[in-house]
C-alpha cells in the first residue's frame, strides 16, 4: 500500500463563533447544509470549494488546507434552529462543502454533537465524507437511524494507489474507507459510495472503474453513483499544477477540454457513466442488508366519525 504525503505539520486551527449553522441551498438536489467546518486538510487537488474560496479572497492553491475554521459553538447553534416553530424538519446535508470527518473533528468532536443534535430532534440527515473516523460515531449514527432517515456518502473515486496518493494527499487509504463502509452496513445503516469525480485518462479507465465498483460490492454498499470532474476557477488552476507535476503528457488534453468551461458537454463523460452502470448492474450492487435500521412509521391519521 503506497503511503500518502504527509499531512500538513502546520495547519491552524481558528476557532470562530458562528450565527447560523443551517445554510439553505439553491440549485442542488437538498435544500440545507451544515459543516461544523469551513477549510479542509484533505487538500484533494480536484476539490471544487476551493473555487469558493477563491472568491472569498482565500487561498485556493498549496495554501489550502493550511487554516482551518472550527465553528466551536455550530452543535448549540443547530439545536435552536432545529428547535424553531418554522422548522420543517427538512433533511440537513453534513459535509457538501468540507470533510465533517478531517483531522480537526478528531479534537473538537462538532460532527458528532452536530448528530447527536439531530438525533435528539429526530431529523432526517445526509452526510458525505471521506473520513474512516465515522466509525466512532457509529453509537449515534444508530440511534438517529432509528428516529429518522440517514443516509451516508463514502466519496470513493478511485482504489488505485497512485492517483489517490497524488490527487487526495491528506485522506485516508480508499481500503480504509471501504472497510468502514462494511463497518457501517454491517450495523444497519444505508451506507453507498460515491464515484466522484472520474478523472478523464486516469480513473475512467474500465479496469479502473471495475476495481472501484467491484470494491464498492465487496464492502456492502446499498448503492453507488458517479461524476465526472468539474474545474471551476480556483480549482482549475490548482489541479492543473498537479496534472503538470504528475502527468505532464494529459496537460494538453485537459487544457483543451476546460478551456473555455468547467463543466464537460454531458457527451463526453457519457460513456463513462453508460459504464459504471453496466458494472453496477454486472456486480449486483444494491441494498442487500441484512440488518436495516429505520424510523417508524408515521402515525395514520385517525378517520373522524361523524
Amino acid at each position: 500500500m503506497a503511503a500518502p504525503e504527509p499531512r500538513l505539520a502546520d495547519v491552524e486551527y481558528l476557532e470562530v463563533q458562528c450565527k447560523s449553522a443551517l445554510n439553505p441551498v439553491k440549485g442542488m438536489f437538498f435544500g440545507w447544509s451544515l459543516n461544523p467546518y469551513t477549510g479542509c486538510e484533505h487538500r484533494c487537488a480536484f476539490c471544487y470549494v476551493r473555487a469558493f474560496e477563491r472568491r472569498a479572497d482565500r487561498p485556493s492553491d498549496d495554501r489550502y488546507g493550511r487554516t482551518v475554521r472550527v465553528k466551536v459553538n455550530v452543535a448549540g447553534v443547530l439545536r435552536s434552529e432545529l428547535s424553531r416553530k418554522s422548522w420543517r424538519k427538512e433533511t440537513v446535508v453534513i459535509g457538501a462543502a468540507t470533510d465533517p470527518y478531517q483531522p480537526a473533528e478528531g479534537r473538537y468532536k462538532l460532527t458528532r454533537q452536530c448528530l447527536q443534535a439531530l438525533r435528539d430532534f429526530s431529523n432526517p440527515a445526509s452526510m458525505i465524507t471521506r473520513g474512516p473516523m465515522i466509525v466512532r460515531d457509529l453509537d449515534v449514527l444508530i440511534e438517529l437511524a432509528r428516529r429518522a432517515e440517514l443516509h451516508i456518502t463514502f466519496s470513493i473515486p478511485t482504489v488505485d494507489d497512485e492517483i489517490w496518493r497524488r490527487t487526495e494527499p491528506g485522506t485516508a487509504h480508499p481500503r480504509q474507507r471501504l472497510r468502514a463502509v462494511e463497518k457501517l452496513v454491517g450495523a444497519g445503516i444505508d451506507v453507498g459510495v460515491g464515484m466522484a469525480p472520474i478523472l478523464p485518462g486516469l480513473s475512467d479507465r474500465p479496469d479502473r472503474l471495475e476495481a472501484v465498483v467491484k470494491a464498492a460490492r465487496a464492502a456492502g454498499a446499498t448503492g453507488l453513483w458517479a461524476g465526472m470532474l468539474h474545474l471551476k476557477d480556483g480549482t482549475r488552476e490548482h489541479f492543473m499544477a498537479v496534472l503538470g507535476k504528475h502527468w505532464p503528457e494529459l496537460l494538453p488534453r485537459y487544457e483543451q477540454a476546460y478551456r473555455d468551461r468547467a463543466y464537460l458537454p454531458p457527451a463526453f463523460g457519457k460513456p463513462t457513466m453508460n459504464a459504471v452502470a453496466r458494472l453496477r448492474a454486472a456486480h449486483a450492487v444494491a441494498d442487500r442488508r441484512l440488518t436495516v435500521l429505520e424510523p417508524p412509521p408515521p402515525p395514520e391519521q385517525l378517520s373522524l366519525l361523524h
